[in-house]
Order: C-alpha cells, then sequence, then structure tokens
C-alpha cells in the first residue's frame, strides 16, 4: 500500500482560473454523500475503531465538522477584508473532546451535512472579486484566495475520505 503523506505535509500550488470555482463548490457539496456511500455497510464497531492510537472513521468525520466553524469564520475574513486568515487548531482539541466515537453515526451524519450545507451557502453567494481576493494563509505562509481557500478544503476533505477507505479497509481484513 502506498504510504500517504501527512496532510500537514502537502504543498499546494494555487494558480487556477476563478472559472473553476462552481467545480469545487460541487466537490464541497458532495463530500457528505460520500462519506455516507463509503461508510453505510460498516458496523459500529468498525466506524469506532482506533488503528495504532489515531482516529476512528467516526472521529475523522466528526473532525470535518469541527472545522467546518474554522472555513464558515475565513468566509469572514474575506468579507472584512482582512489582510491574514485566522489560524486553524492544529492540535484538534474540539475532535478530541467531543467524544464522536460514543455518539449515533446517523447524527454525526446529520450533522456534517448541516454544516457543510451552511459554508456551500456561504459560498455560491460570492461574486467574481470576492472569490479572487488574496489573504494570507498562516500556516503555508501564502496569499490564498477564497476559491484557494475553497479548494484547500476540498483537498482536506478527500485526506479524510481516504484516511477513512484505508481505516475500513483494514478492519474488514482483520
Amino acid at each position: 500500500m502506498i504510504e500517504s503523506i501527512k496532510w500537514t505535509e502537502r504543498k499546494f500550488t494555487f494558480d487556477f482560473p476563478v472559472g473553476v470555482f462552481p467545480w469545487i463548490i460541487e466537490r464541497l457539496r458532495g463530500t457528505p454523500a460520500r462519506i455516507e456511500e463509503l461508510i453505510k455497510d460498516l458496523r459500529p464497531a468498525i466506524l469506532t475503531q482506533r488503528i495504532n492510537g489515531k482516529w476512528s472513521i467516526q472521529e475523522n468525520i466528526g473532525h470535518l465538522i469541527d472545522v467546518e466553524e474554522l472555513h464558515s469564520n475565513r468566509v469572514e475574513d474575506y468579507r472584512a477584508g482582512k489582510k491574514m486568515l485566522r489560524p486553524a487548531d492544529m492540535q484538534n482539541l474540539r475532535t478530541v473532546e467531543r467524544d464522536y466515537n460514543g455518539r449515533d453515526i446517523a447524527a454525526i451524519l446529520q450533522s456534517l451535512r448541516a454544516t457543510r450545507g451552511d459554508f456551500v451557502g456561504k459560498l455560491e453567494g460570492m461574486d467574481e472579486e470576492m472569490i479572487g481576493l488574496a489573504l494570507h494563509h498562516p500556516r503555508l505562509n501564502v496569499p490564498m484566495r477564497l476559491i484557494d481557500m475553497a479548494y484547500f478544503v476540498a483537498e482536506h476533505d478527500d485526506f479524510h475520505l481516504a484516511v477513512i477507505s484505508r481505516i475500513a479497509a483494514t478492519l474488514r481484513v482483520q
């Protein structure tokens, strides 16, 4: 199996035209459905099992819910014309504290759909000038347009979808 690089080690090139924004929106909108499809046949024991102390499938999904507040707040950073995007909590304290393994998967999925719907709704109303507006990203230390931020979120989603797929494949074999 190919060794996946860590999310924090990813490098990004943000050079695509603003005209691809609708495609990125569709990726973002589809994440909850993609996750539901991935996990629909998994037993609760698989959804909540950790491997080597790393997050379970439910915790990975919960993390996506937790970072939606950051994404929405960053949209507000663009609207306010700030110079820098607010930083992420790189320790992911919310995800650790919220005990997603003790929650019902249906409620987690419903929460993901709702929070993602709110985020996509904010993005859909943006005009071309706002989509191309760049603020400084604190961790990557690069200018990031709103379209780039949306792409970054979609890539983060795909990172966690891949993690969920690997967990499911590993636990199905055991």
